[in-house]
């Protein structure tokens, strides 16, 4: 009886394990692991995204991203830049500042993930999830913004790549009719990267344009695509950010900066112009972040776009 009992709680343990860590894929290469505090998907053993959603002073983000030869090449709050969560989504909404993280920031909030899956193995993106957000006014508590996040993620064989898909789409609260987005000219999607690819790095574009400079060696430039190469911790890897055409002010305005410390941002040039949502039509936003190991040529990154227009 007693060792009836014991492989009875062995068995309740192993239940709750599962169904606790939400292991999806067994039989895929793929898997998604949802922890208490973190998301992350792996490809086999193998870590492909890490994704801190609770517990998190101010907004879910991605914390780790993996090229297919195993390296991370994004940095989590750098001691210059606290509030840089390697990659994260942040602008402010109706004066509220949810970039910063000083003065009484905003507050993103998870809510729930309503949708964690891994697609078919021939499926462009394998793993991923939907997550609801609040945005939160830390003064009043009361709703600003809500947000429905969608972030898959896999390999692209063909062109040897991690792939990324990040969609937000954003609503006015029951109580508003709308809000205004503005802020800083950095302020939308963006990425810190390790602190060995802040130097000797490249940035690049499908416009083939330096852009406008906005303050030092700040940039701003239009087009369909940003990338950067860079030597991480010494192997060179490229990192190609996309901007859907169906965007709303489409081609994106992409930021970069290379001093004191390189940095991409999609933005939306809410710095010149303000941008209101109604309760009437949502804003929805796509991008894609795309991962080599090595130094990729202009050819291979617009065949990874071309073939991200496709699959959306």
């Amino acid at each position: 009886m007693k060792k009836l009992k014991e492989i009875i709680l062995f068995l309740l343990f192993l239940a709750v394990v599962l169904m606790s860590a939400n292991a999806f894929g067994a039989d895929n290469l793929m898997r998604v692991l949802v922890e208490r505090e973190t998301l992350s998907i792996f490809d086999r053993a193998n870590v492909v995204l890490r994704y801190p959603y609770r517990n998190v002073p101010f907004k879910p983000y991605v914390q780790e991203l993996y090229t297919p030869g195993g390296v991370n090449i994004l940095r989590d709050a750098p001691h210059d830049h606290l509030h840089h969560h390697a990659l994260m989504y942040a602008i402010a909404v109706d004066g509220v500042n949810f970039w910063e993280e000083q003065k009484e920031p905003g507050r993103q909030q998870h809510r729930s993930f309503d949708d964690v899956k891994i697609n078919e193995p021939n499926d462009l993106l394998c793993g991923g999830f939907t997550e609801q957000l609040d945005w939160i006014n830390p003064r009043s508590r009361e709703v600003m913004l809500k947000e429905f996040r969608t972030i898959e993620v896999g390999k692209l064989n063909d062109i040897n790549a991690t792939f990324l898909k990040w969609q937000s789409s954003f609503m006015a609260p029951e109580n508003k009719d709308s809000v205004t987005l503005s802020g800083s000219h950095y302020f939308g999607l963006g990425m810190r990267f390790l602190v060995s690819m802040d130097t000797g790095g490249q940035f690049r574009n499908s416009a083939g344009r330096d852009g406008e400079v906005v303050r030092g060696d700040e940039r701003i430039t239009r087009a369909n695509w940003c990338a950067y190469t860079a030597q991480a911790d010494g192997k060179p890897v490229t990192v190609a950010m996309f901007g859907h055409p169906e965007n709303l002010r489409h081609p994106t305005h992409w930021f970069t900066m290379s001093k004191p410390f390189a940095y991409l941002s999609a933005t939306l040039n809410v710095y010149r112009e303000p941008l209101k949502i109604t309760a009437e039509q949502p804003l929805v936003l796509r991008y894609a972040v795309v991962l080599w190991d090595g130094k990729v040529e202009d050819d291979r990154i617009e065949q990874a776009y071309d073939q991200w227009i496709k699959s959306e």
